[in-house]
């Protein structure tokens, strides 16, 4: 009866819209559709609605059998609703209007992105499940990056410090913090590789190295889900962008990427896999085309790699307008159309956009799409639904929690809590870098302390502390390097402050005569540069790598007043700045700490604490040579490693050992710094090098061995890295690649063992058919402090099965290697 009823319903409507075809002048054709689509959708209600509504049970949070429950609600649901659940909405301006209301009542509605507080928060959750006809509960979405009031490093930063736990603990907090506020998902951690400065949104990877990006993606989904049996308490992560987005073309933001199969797969995979590997439920596509199809709509990435072969069983979101994006992009041919192409690779959730609210009902009709489809990203949005809801507020019922599953705002939970701010400075503390120490310029005595010089525009600048997607981290909470300064001496040693210049972007020097002045009456200067957090992020591309405005020109009259420079560079990407460094004493690159960065910085500079972090990234010398990573593939013909650039061969031709070289004529091709490079308060020795096996096989694990010594005066941490490479192969591997590292606390004149077990897997590759291929053959192995280690051996992987039993001899002992680590060359030839 019902069934007839609407399609009687569905008719009239029919013949209305034909009648008024002749009161348009649109197209005919197109009106009726119009109407004809309006009448299905009427009807779909009217048949749906035809039912009592209280004999259809609305979401159970409790259900002992999601599975079942979700089956259950996907067939009472109508297709306008199915829809629903695949739109995210952006409430503009944040205001709960009449159109939301409404939208929020007809089941429009499976997410909202950047609510504007949790009294919003509360009052949409309550709309959603209590006055839409199923009561599914809303995902409530937010960029909650690196904190949420405590804010932390910039993940560049946090990628510093070479220190998975320290960074799960930092996504934890920023889970309870904006948990506590009722938002549930999170569009982080970016897990993008990272190799071109240029690229604004380097300050959001975890670098250029995909091992140790892995380590850390993995660290933060753990951080932010925290799950258990029950589901997941925290937030929602999402592994984004999905993939390649950082390999935009020239470092520009949104760029295409053109890359091989292999690459795709060694280099800008496996991040996003072990993402996936610890429970990660959501994935992000990328705004770029990738070898000339958009991420949104990509087959390749999003069907046959991570549902049919990493069988994703979460849910896929675009990003930002993305779907509507591809018109622009030339992909697709009108709004229809990209959201066609969408579900049909494999979105399930648009972001703000409204494509797929708008044209998905009419391309089910038209068989454009599968009503399938829908149904399987449907199914995905409420199985994470579900699993949200066995948060503990989860079996409170809306008349008593306004808002059930994970979305329930605890406002007894304490922002900016006192253990949160100390692990916040102890972050900030450990992704600095130390660059350079001359004669010990660090750490300075306080009690030879009489007067200080902090001289800089970024001394007591607490937004661009904060760094780039500090969404809700406010600058009153920063405490800056100045007030830290102040703080920690007190009365004992004046002060003198002097910016120099309104911004660090600024092109004048505002107080220079009085910065000399300073800088000549002081002990020593403190000295502030770097960039704004408005200079790093999306959107946010540079053509130089140069300190901005008229930063150099500051750096350089401060130093010439002769008084030891301690230059603290707070930044969002690595820069080329080799004259500035050449110009202080000492060195320490600061990223963007967050919230206690001002306290973390002081703490090192008076010896409270000693560096610990390592970059995780190459740093240049000059922008030409951007791209720049350890792990690059050798040419034919590599530069030596004593490579000298025409500019210092005193006009003559470059000798012959250096032609014909891959190299520049104008400067040799070496970083500045190179990747884990790092210094600190004492020194280390490397020996003791040996391999457990001369080889091994596909079933085997070789302990790789050396021993570290603290040789200095201080107690320090060591990171310990392992370097591999693959000395012939069916591709040309990388130069070197991390395959494992490791964090040593030393005593002075103390010496520790370290031993790391290198497998089989770890000498796997893909191909460019997308295969992971294990070769036999032999392979070189390194151990040190950076991507330069030359302590090491070799050894081979067989095909026997039991290696073991061969009679090779073991690698010979290696020498002493002493780990000053003054600024050192890569040696691209090795």
């Amino acid at each position: 009866m019902k069934a007839s009823i609407g399609f009687k319903f569905r008719q009239c409507c029919a013949l209305l819209a034909t009648a008024l075809i002749g009161l348009s002048n649109g197209s005919p054709q197109l009106l009726a559709d119009e109407a004809l689509v309006t009448a299905e959708k009427t009807a779909a209600l009217q048949d749906a609605s035809a039912e009592p509504r209280e004999s259809i049970a609305k979401f159970n949070s409790a259900a002992a059998d999601r599975a079942a429950e979700v089956d259950r609600l996907l067939a009472a649901m109508t297709l306008d609703e199915k829809i629903g659940q695949m739109c995210q909405v952006w409430p503009e301006q944040g205001e709960l209007t009449p159109a939301l209301v409404e939208s929020l009542r007809q089941g429009e509605v499976g997410s909202l992105i950047n609510c504007p507080d949790s009294k919003f928060i509360v009052e949409v959750q309550r709309i959603a499940q209590t006055e839409s006809r199923l009561g599914i509960p809303l995902l409530i979405g937010r960029d909650v990056v690196h904190g949420y009031r405590t804010i932390f490093p910039i993940p560049l930063g946090q990628a510093a410090s070479w220190n998975p736990e320290l960074v799960e603990q930092a996504a934890r907090i920023a889970a309870n913090e904006a948990s506590s506020e009722g938002i549930n998902w999170t569009f982080a951690p970016m897990v993008d590789v990272g190799r071109d400065p240029r690229w604004g949104r380097i300050a959001e990877t975890f670098g250029e190295d995909p091992r140790l990006s892995a380590a850390l993606s993995s660290a933060v989904v753990h951080g932010f889900q925290q799950e258990d049996d029950e589901g997941l308490h925290g937030l929602v992560a999402c592994a984004k962008h999905f993939a390649a987005y950082g390999l935009s073309e020239g470092g520009r933001d949104y760029n295409r990427a053109s890359l091989s199969i292999a690459d795709l797969h060694n280099i800008h995979l496996p991040a996003f896999k072990s993402s996936l590997d610890v429970g990660c439920r959501t994935f992000m596509t990328t705004f770029s085309e990738v070898n000339g199809i958009p991420g949104t709509a990509h087959a390749y990435l999003l069907q046959d790699v991570l549902c049919d072969s990493w069988k994703f069983s979460g849910v896929v979101v675009s990003d930002w307008n993305s779907v509507i994006e591809m018109v622009a992009h030339g992909f697709s041919a009108d709004e229809a159309e990209a959201a066609q192409q969408a579900v049909n690779a494999g979105v399930h959730m648009e972001m703000v956009s409204p494509t797929f609210h708008d044209n998905l009902s009419r391309l089910v009709e038209q068989g454009r799409v599968d009503e399938a489809a829908l149904d399987n990203a449907v199914r995905r949005v409420l199985r994470l639904k579900l699993e949200l809801a066995r948060n503990d507020s989860a079996n409170q019922s809306a008349e008593k929690s306004v808002a059930t599953g994970a979305t329930a705002p605890r406002p007894g939970a304490k922002l900016l809590h006192p253990r949160s701010l100390e692990l916040a400075r102890r972050a900030a503390r450990e992704s600095i870098v130390l660059l350079k120490n001359a004669e010990q310029t660090l750490p300075l005595h306080r009690e030879e302390l009489r007067r200080v010089a902090v001289i800089g525009p970024l001394a007591d600048a607490p937004l661009s502390q904060l760094g780039c997607w500090s969404v809700d981290g406010s600058p009153a909470d920063a405490i800056t390097p100045l007030a830290a300064i102040r703080n920690a001496v007190g009365d004992t040693v004046e002060i003198a402050y002097v910016a120099g210049m309104t911004s660090s972007y600024a092109n004048r020097l505002t107080e220079l005569a009085k910065a000399q002045k300073a800088a000549e009456q002081a002990d020593v200067v403190l000295l502030f540069v770097g960039e704004d957090a408005v200079l790093s992020g999306e959107a946010r591309s540079r053509m130089t790598l140069d300190l901005p405005g008229a930063q150099a020109k500051l750096v350089e009259a401060v130093a010439a007043s002769g008084t030891p420079v301690a230059m603290v560079v707070l930044a969002g990407r690595p820069l080329a700045i080799g004259a500035e460094i050449d110009a202080a004493a000492a060195v320490l690159y600061a990223w963007h700490p967050g919230t206690m960065g001002g306290p973390a910085i002081v703490d090192l500079l008076l010896g409270d604490a000693a560096p610990t972090g390592r970059l995780p990234v190459t740093m240049p010398k000059h922008v030409g040579q951007v791209p720049l990573y350890y792990s690059h593939s050798n040419t034919g013909r590599p530069s030596p490693a004593d490579f000298r650039p025409l500019s210092q061969s005193q006009g003559k031709d470059l000798p012959a050992e250096f032609q014909y070289r891959s190299h520049y004529v104008d400067g040799d091709p070496f970083p500045l710094f190179p990747f884990g490079y790092g210094l600190t308060y004492t020194t280390f020795c490397y020996d003791g090098f040996e391999l457990g096996a001369a080889a091994i096989g596909p079933q085997q694990t070789l302990a790789v061995r050396a021993r570290i010594t603290n040789t200095g005066t201080r107690s320090g941490v060591e990171t310990a890295q392992l370097y591999v490479r693959d000395l012939a192969a069916s591709i040309v591997r990388p130069v070197r690649e991390l395959k494992a590292f490791r964090r040593v606390h030393l005593r002075p004149g103390e010496s520790q063992a370290v031993e790391f077990a290198l497998t089989a897997d770890d000498l796997r590759y893909f191909d460019n058919q997308g295969k992971s291929v294990l070769e036999p053959g032999k392979f070189a192995v390194w151990v040190g402090g950076d991507s330069t280690a030359a302590l090491g051996g070799e050894f081979e992987l067989t095909t026997a099965s039991d290696p073991s039993s061969q009679s090779a001899p073991a690698v010979a002992r290696a020498p002493k290697v002493e780990t000053t680590k003054q600024p050192v060359r890569a040696d691209s030839g090795t």
